[in-house]
């Protein structure tokens, strides 16, 4: 890691804290030209976002807000959204507002360009990195990797398990890992189940004749699937009044690694509004070429490879 992280992470560091101190160390600040993090307080109806830089306010012009925002290729909520939250900036320059105060010009875009070239574009196939949830949709999660630059999280990308929306997994402004999977068009897409464990990682948290708790995913002519853990599920046999969405208590019936399954009975289901918690992670290093999710014993192959291929120019979604 390159000292790049998603919004937010410099803000109270001590660095970060030392620079707002004085009119010297902003000063200091500027002629390094150090990234640094403030919170924007106010988007003004030009779009240019005011900052609290503790003894002074620092204004970021419209067109500095964001990578794209200048070209018409990233729309201005970009900015706008950023009120009440941290952004990272570096500072272009001091003047004098009309009151004959000093203002600290300031430019988030230079900060992204920055965070593109020297981290974000030297990113490969497989790496993990750190990100931040900033957006949920039905197709999937928009994640911060860097100085507010974001990029997808497809759903079917997110757990093993199915869902139907990503707000099951994450929560806005929650951080997580994820892994880099590919390049589209100049786009990062990102994912992150292979950080969840394998079918047999998972399986060993349990044992036939417990009785545990799980969520109802979806209910068939032959039965209900029953996730157990993100990355864990089951088939449980028919009951009546079941339905997808709600808990259940059920009972471990047998587990065969060979065919990579969990024959489960369901003793009760109620309805509850999930809150969902940090994923727990089982892989914990900076990369990985080759993700086997089925046991060896299973004669259904699933895994993931991240072998590298050929990366383009990443490019900043705009939302």
């Amino acid at each position: 890691m390159t000292g790049y992280y998603p919004e937010g992470r410099l803000i109270t560091t001590a660095e970060n804290i030392a620079a707002m101190q004085s009119m010297s160390s902003l000063t200091d600040a500027y002629h390094e030209g150090r990234i640094l993090e403030g919170r924007a307080v106010v988007c003004d109806s030009a779009h240019n976002l005011i900052v609290d830089l503790g003894i002074m306010k620092g204004i970021i012009p419209r067109e500095e807000g964001a990578i794209g925002i200048r070209e018409g290729t990233v729309r201005d909520i970009a900015v706008i959204s950023r009120v009440n939250r941290p952004v990272c900036f570096v500072i272009t320059d001091f003047t004098k507002n009309e009151a004959g105060k000093t203002v600290a010009v300031l430019s988030r875009r230079l900060a992204q360009e920055r965070c593109m070239h020297e981290y974000i574009e030297t990113l490969i196939p497989g790496d993990i990195i750190d990100a931040k949830i900033t957006h949920l949709d039905s197709f999937g999660a928009f994640a911060d990797i860097g100085c507010g630059i974001v990029s997808l999280l497809p759903i079917d990308s997110i757990s093993v398990s199915r869902i139907d929306h990503p707000r099951e997994r994450f929560s806005v402004g929650m951080e997580i890992k994820a892994i880099v999977k590919s390049f589209d068009g100049g786009r990062i897409s990102l994912t992150h189940k292979e950080l969840l464990g394998t079918w047999e990682e998972n399986v060993r948290r349990f044992e036939i004749g417990e009785t545990v708790a799980g969520i109802i995913r979806s209910v068939e002519e032959y039965g209900a699937f029953v996730e157990l853990a993100p990355n864990l599920a089951g088939l449980a046999e028919m009951k009546d009044n079941i339905r997808a969405g709600q808990q259940a208590s059920v009972y471990i019936k047998n587990i065969i690694p060979s065919r990579m399954k969990i024959k489960l009975i369901i003793i009760d289901t109620f309805d509850y509004q999930y809150q969902p918690n940090t994923p727990e992670y089982f892989y914990h290093g900076d990369h990985i070429d080759r993700f086997r999710y089925s046991p060896p014993s299973s004669d259904k192959i699933i895994e993931t490879d991240f072998s590298p291929v050929q990366s383009c120019e990443p490019v900043l979604l705009g939302i």
